[in-house]
Order: C-alpha cells, then structure tokens, then sequence
C-alpha cells in the first residue's frame, strides 16, 4: 500500500507507516493542528510537496472563501423539466458567514439568506419573524442554499486523497470529502482540485451511501483584487443533475470585489426586516 501511494505521488510520513494517518482539515486562516498527508506537485521545487490541506484551503479561497471581506453579485439561471428560472443576488461574505439579498426578480426583491456559521437563516421583507433553514435545502434548480454563499470546504469536510488523473487536459487530484456536520451542504464530494493552480475543477455530490445525484464544474474568468495581488475567482458554476441531465443550473459570478465588513451584518438581530 506504501508503494502504491509513492507511486500516485502521496508523500508517505513515518505515522502511515506505522498505520496511523492524520489529515489536518482546519478552518480557513486558522493553524493547522495536525500532521498533513502531501502530494507530489508539478510546479514544487525539488522535496517540496502539496498537502491535502493546502489544497483544499486554496481551492476555498478562489470560491470566495477569504477571512477578509467580499462582495460579489450572483445569477442563477435554472433549467427544471422544461421550465426555465432565473434570479440574481449579491452576496457579502467574511470567512464563514454570508449575506445574501435577492434584487431579481420583483416578487423576490429584498428576500435575505443569512449564513451565520453553519446556522442559515431566510428573511422575508414584512415578516417579522426569520425562519431556520438548511444548507441543502434547494435555492433554485439544482443549486441549494449552500451553494451560493462563500466556499468552506476546508471546514466543512474531512478529505481524503483519492487519486491522480488528468481531467480535460489539466492534471488534478481527486479527493473523497466527508461532512464533519449534519449541517452542512452536503453528505459527501468527490472533488478534483487542479495540482498546479490549485482550483477546484470539479464535484461530484453523492449521497450518504456514496450515489452519484449531481456534479458541478467549475470556471475561474473572474480575478480578484487580494493582499495587494490579484488571484483567479470562480466565473461559474454549472450544475447537473444526474439522473436529468437536461435539468441544469447555471451560477455566474459577477463584480468580485473586496469590502471591508462588519461582523454585526451577519447577526440574525441586525438584519433589516
């Protein structure tokens, strides 16, 4: 087993050949508290690797998933047996919360998704009282609740390495994820991260026994202002379902942009209503 990791590129530690692995998954811009698997990169000079952890911390922060403040705007496009949708938000996130306000269409206008953590919250303009909702109930189309605010996958799921292959001509790593919490958007990800960029390119959403029910791929023609150097920022994500493939749901990304927010706005208490 050793000798088949070396040979997929997984750097083998001394804890694996004792029989012990520890992957570290911490949250974005938080130290790591484990060791780290590492994998093999083309761009790496010689005795420098990439770890399950990087990966996954990097590919989160091209999807929105920065410990600073970000505002990009959103348009889902839904194709559903035969009936097509869209909606537009704008989103304002800062490391594991979100704000989501729908401005398109006109019945919608002012409706708020609120991601406090792993809590979610719906508000309607009107109603007083806001309701709990959950990460993977359906937005619109294909696209669940979760799938419109930051990426926290490096949070949100323990990986695991999988393999390597090369996906539309791009070398990746395939990771298998697990959901650390019932809360959160998914059970489970097959995940294929791009070795040299570190961009997610694809996920395959499976169900809790491992089923295939929808994937998703990725675009990355935004860039994004960062730190004072500009770094890609997803463009799109497209979603099929997999037992439909002409049920697809189109999210494109638009104006990403750094802003600084106050940790107030993502309090359920000091939302407008």
């Amino acid at each position: 087993m050793t000798k088949l990791l070396r040979r997929s590129g997984l750097k083998v530690s001394p804890s694996y050949q004792s029989g012990v692995v520890l992957f570290s998954l911490a949250a974005l811009a938080l130290p790591s508290f484990f060791g780290n698997e590492a994998l093999a990169s083309d761009t790496a000079a010689p005795g420098e690797s990439v770890s399950v952890d990087e990966l996954m911390r990097a590919s989160d922060r091209y999807r929105g998933g920065l410990a600073v403040g970000v505002t990009w705007n959103i348009k889902i496009d839904s194709v559903e047996d035969g009936e097509a949708t869209t909606s537009e938000y704008s989103v304002r996130a800062k490391g594991v919360n979100a704000l989501a306000e729908c401005f398109k269409p006109a019945r919608c206008k002012g409706e708020i998704v609120l991601f406090n953590n792993r809590n979610l919250w719906f508000i309607k303009p009107g109603v007083k009282k806001p309701v709990a909702i959950a990460a993977r109930q359906r937005l619109s189309g294909q696209a669940a609740n979760g799938d419109i605010a930051s990426t926290n996958y490096a949070r949100d799921y323990s990986a695991s390495f999988e393999r390597e292959e090369v996906l539309a001509g791009v070398p990746a790593v395939v990771l298998m994820l697990k959901a650390n919490d019932k809360n959160v958007t998914y059970d489970k990800i097959r995940y294929w991260i791009a070795k040299n960029t570190k961009l997610a390119l694809k996920a395959d959403f499976l169900t809790l026994q491992g089923e295939l029910f929808k994937s998703a791929t990725f675009e990355y023609k935004n860039t994004l202002n960062s730190g004072g150097r500009k770094i890609p920022f997803v463009s799109s994500m497209k979603i099929v379902d997999a037992a439909f493939a002409k049920n697809v749901t189109q999210i494109t990304y638009e104006s990403p942009r750094e802003e600084a927010h106050d940790d107030s706005i993502f309090n359920i208490n000091n939302v407008r209503r």
